[in-house]
């Protein structure tokens, strides 16, 4: 069974989500069953990077808050994702565009390395302060989650997987997606936002039962009938 995600490295939420379906995944019978694939979303396609600004002051910026307000905001999303085991840093966060990323993890799925890649830039941008934008930066990631530097510097000196996060995107856009974390069961089901780990489960098992349905062989009652050779009975 396919699970699709869309998300954004820069989305706080995507990675809360990511988290909250991992624990429903873990606890479903039929996981190694279960197959996720990581779709590119990007938040804000035009944002410049900016080294200089951490998450609040870009907040602050955008909303026309204040720095204060910001922080408060930061705080509020910082406490849910402690509660699944997340330290954000948003001190330390760099305001940084996140297409060359999306490209790695896309280079990533081609190599069957997408989940480890995902965790690690989720990480990277909100735990460790990282630019997710660095060509160098994400490279290093790229290796330390077990890809080939080579392949990786190639990568990044030409167009390679562009399209791929254009692609994605078209197809969200298709979908009606407009916001993220968005997951997609089966192509039947979908789960907008970082849903509890009850609720991810619950699509899980309603969804894998209509799967093991439609494997399920067809069954066939005989009766009078004629074949293509001119045989009938």
């Amino acid at each position: 069974m396919e699970i699709k995600i869309w998300s954004d490295i820069r989305c706080p939420f995507c990675y809360i989500g990511k988290r909250k379906f991992e624990k429903a995944l873990d606890r479903f019978s039929h996981k190694g069953q279960v197959k996720v694939v990581w779709k590119s979303f990007e938040l804000d396609p035009d944002l410049a990077t900016n080294t200089t600004l951490n998450a609040a002051e870009h907040l602050s910026e955008v909303k026309g808050i204040s720095k204060t307000e910001a922080e408060g905001m930061q705080k509020y999303v910082a406490n849910i994702a402690k509660e699944i085991g997340i330290h954000f840093n948003s001190d330390e966060s760099v305001v940084a565009n996140s297409f060359n990323a999306h490209r790695l993890i896309q280079f990533a799925k081609s190599q069957n390395r997408a989940d480890d890649v995902e965790e690690a830039l989720f990480r990277a941008h909100f735990v460790e302060g990282k630019n997710i934008d660095d060509v160098p930066t994400l490279i290093t990631i790229g290796v330390a989650a077990g890809l080939d530097k080579d392949k990786l510097e190639n990568m990044y000196r030409s167009e390679e997987f562009k399209n791929e996060v254009r692609n994605d995107e078209t197809e969200a856009a298709n979908l009606g997606i407009h916001s993220v974390p968005f997951f997609v069961f089966n192509n039947k089901y979908a789960v907008s936002g970082a849903q509890s780990p009850d609720t991810f489960l619950q699509v899980l098992e309603q969804s894998w039962k209509e799967f093991e349905e439609e494997r399920s062989p067809l069954i066939v009652t005989e009766g009078p009938s004629c074949a293509p050779d001119g045989k009938c009975n």
